[in-house]
């Protein structure tokens, strides 16, 4: 086959079997994105707003916010755009630009997951040094550091993609995935192969930091009943969003290498989906109903203007 020009149009043919119900799928999906905006946004203008929250692990909650937003950007409008659509074509240059997107949300995720533990160690296990280590610009070394090591790690891996020669333009997903492209490829994608389990190695070792961490967490919160209450109230929110996003990159990674054709559309579809519709969905709800910082705060402003209502209409 001759190789395609990156000037091609790459075709998404998952859609080809949500044509029927395409109505109430654009319906749900809007709904959905409408939500991850709505709950992320209160969250973050709640933390901006009120000075008590301008706390480490409220700005890194903040941070996992912002980040949740910038990966439904690269997905939600192309997808709810397609299900309207009976042709579902991305550019070339579209795909690679969604594909960087949604990987560098997906590392940041994962970064900022790890900072949070570190947070919540320092927190836990040298109260007294807390204020010490966690300083302002600490704080802001530690943001800035997600995003740059998340940028070096997947612009290397959209670049391999690029430089690939392709011989296909049907890629089974409703998004540009990395590894859909890759194996388009006319030529040996070796290097491809081997950065993408670098890549799975990096999310192992700060998932693995994690878990060294909270076990020394757990330890220290068996000695004092303050530590165990700190971790309850501040940990679990954390600990939920790690297990919630670890799951759903698994399945998802492990889907796209291995998964069979046999698998029912129902839930391929699912597994493709849900690392993109769960996350930025939940952690805002279980930061924001878990944390009573944030929890009194944002019913506080919701409660406001009723009351206001109700004010005015008592002098009229």
């Amino acid at each position: 086959m001759d190789n395609i020009s990156f000037s091609m149009m790459i075709i998404l043919s998952s859609f080809k079997d949500s044509k029927a119900n395409k109505y109430t799928y654009f319906i749900f999906i809007l709904f959905v994105y409408i939500l991850i905006i709505l709950f992320n946004v209160t969250l973050i203008v709640t933390i901006i707003l009120e000075r008590a929250l301008h706390e480490p692990m409220y700005i890194f909650l903040c941070n996992l916010c912002f980040n949740g937003l910038y990966g439904s950007a690269g997905f939600y409008p192309k997808f709810l755009s397609d299900l309207l659509y009976d042709t579902h074509l991305i550019s070339y240059n579209g795909c690679m630009l969604q594909i960087f997107v949604v990987y560098s949300s997906l590392m940041c995720d994962f970064a900022t997951l790890v900072i949070m533990g570190y947070d919540r160690f320092v927190a836990i296990c040298k109260p007294l040094n807390y204020h010490t280590i966690m300083t302002p610009q600490t704080t802001g070394r530690l943001i800035l550091s997600s995003w740059l090591f998340t940028f070096i790690t997947v612009t290397p891996a959209v670049l391999l993609t690029s430089r690939l020669q392709l011989c296909g333009a049907n890629i089974d997903k409703y998004y540009c995935d990395n590894w859909s492209v890759v194996k388009l490829s006319c030529v040996p994608t070796t290097t491809n192969s081997a950065y993408g389990l670098f890549l799975i190695f990096t999310i192992i070792v700060q998932v693995g930091f994690i878990v060294v961490s909270y076990m020394k967490l757990i330890s220290a919160c068996i000695k004092s009943k303050e530590s165990k209450t700190i971790f309850m109230k501040t940990c679990s929110p954390h600990l939920l969003s790690l297990i919630n996003f670890t799951t759903a990159i698994l399945f998802d990674t492990m889907f796209s290498r291995y998964g069979s054709r046999d698998f029912p559309q129902t839930l391929r579809d699912f597994m493709e989906l849900q690392f993109l519709i769960i996350p930025p969905l939940l952690n805002p709800i279980i930061y924001g109903l878990k944390l009573t910082e944030i929890r009194n705060r944002v019913f506080r402003k919701c409660k406001k203007p009723k009351m206001k209502d109700s004010l005015h209409t008592r002098k009229r």
